[in-house]
């Protein structure tokens, strides 16, 4: 007798990719060495590690209680917290940084989530970064604060959002354009891009801040105002060929059923190829935005005091703090780290959610 089994009844076994990658560690005598030599290796390098940032650190008291310890100073952080977070800003109007930190983070967030993905969240994205430099530079209130004082975490997350958003906005006008029929439009186009794309981000920001107010005499340029706007340039050439990429990776026959269907050029863009795009790209849009917060520091060079350059303004104190560098600069590098981990973690869960929904 002959038993006809259903196929989408039978349950295959699922794979457990760790299992193949742990036989393969210990595939061979040489493999199983060099995987003893490394988890040797990794296990040292973990025991230094604890042994500076937990048992031979100093956990409360002063500078005299680093002094004792030869681990990390984390008394250090504590005492000098306001400073870096929010730098050389007047400690009377302190709250001013704290509720533009705690409004700059919620609009992040709230990025993050799809439910709110709807036109209040753009609304938020330019009345937000408004409000903030506002509130900052005190045009509500009497007491005015120059942006030569902004500085701290608020100011590298301002910073970041404006130059983000303002360059997203100018690149997709520059992507459509860069594949554009026209031809001296599109060769315009290409070459401005290329010739911001060759140089670093430091050119653009002392030619930005120093060669353009030379260029125009009695007009006085705003230190902030001159970062954004060679920041915004600046990324919206390299976002404007990764949405280009985008576009161009989708079949032409999106384009003709569009036409056929009687859509126009500027319809068939808006609901059936940028969408498309935006989505095919969104691991090279992190991977931009990431690169552009690691890339804040630079605004250093032209005087200004970001999350990075408020640390080392608080590590400068040696002597009152002796082995500070390496506990500050850790304390910075751990909230870079968590803040671009945390990026790279939500991209590849919003890849997923976007493949299993079948719009991607």
């Amino acid at each position: 007798m002959t038993i006809l089994l259903d196929a989408a009844a039978v349950e295959r076994p699922k794979a457990q990719p760790w299992r193949g990658g742990l036989a393969r560690l210990f595939s061979s005598p040489l493999n199983t060495a060099l995987t003893f030599l490394a988890a040797l290796v990794i296990v040292f390098c973990l025991w230094q590690f604890l042994r500076w940032a937990v048992f031979d650190a100093a956990w409360s008291g002063g500078s005299e209680a680093c002094q004792v310890r030869a681990g990390a100073c984390w008394p250090f952080v504590v005492s000098n917290a306001r400073l870096m977070v929010f730098g050389v800003y007047p400690e009377a109007v302190l709250w001013r940084p704290a509720v533009s930190l705690v409004l700059l983070t919620a609009v992040i967030v709230a990025s993050m989530i799809p439910a709110f993905w709807s036109w209040p969240l753009i609304v938020a994205w330019v009345a937000i970064p408004a409000f903030v430099c506002g509130l900052l530079s005190g045009v509500f209130t009497e007491t005015r604060v120059s942006t030569n004082a902004w500085g701290g975490l608020p100011l590298t997350l301002l910073i970041w959002m404006i130059a983000f958003a303002g360059a997203f906005v100018l690149a997709v006008p520059l992507a459509l354009a860069r594949r554009s029929r026209m031809g001296g439009l599109r060769t315009a186009i290409v070459g401005a891009i290329e010739l911001v794309r060759g140089v670093p981000m430091l050119v653009a920001l002392y030619v930005s801040s120093f060669i353009v107010p030379m260029m125009l005499p009695g007009i006085e340029v705003n230190a902030f105002v001159s970062v954004e706007t060679a920041l915004i340039f600046f990324i919206a050439s390299y976002l404007a060929e990764v949405v280009r990429a985008g576009l161009q990776a989708l079949p032409k026959g999106q384009t003709e059923a569009a036409y056929a269907l009687g859509l126009g050029y500027w319809r068939t863009n808006q609901l059936i190829l940028l969408p498309q795009a935006l989505r095919a790209v969104i691991p090279a849009l992190v991977n931009l935005g990431i690169g552009l917060l690691l890339s804040t520091p630079l605004v250093a060079v032209i005087g200004m005091t970001d999350f990075l350059s408020a640390v080392r303004e608080a590590a400068s104190h040696e002597q009152e703090w002796p082995r500070c560098y390496t506990t500050a600069y850790f304390f910075a590098g751990l909230v870079f780290f968590t803040i671009c981990f945390v990026a790279s973690r939500y991209s590849r869960w919003l890849e997923r959610r976007l493949r299993a929904s079948g719009h991607a």
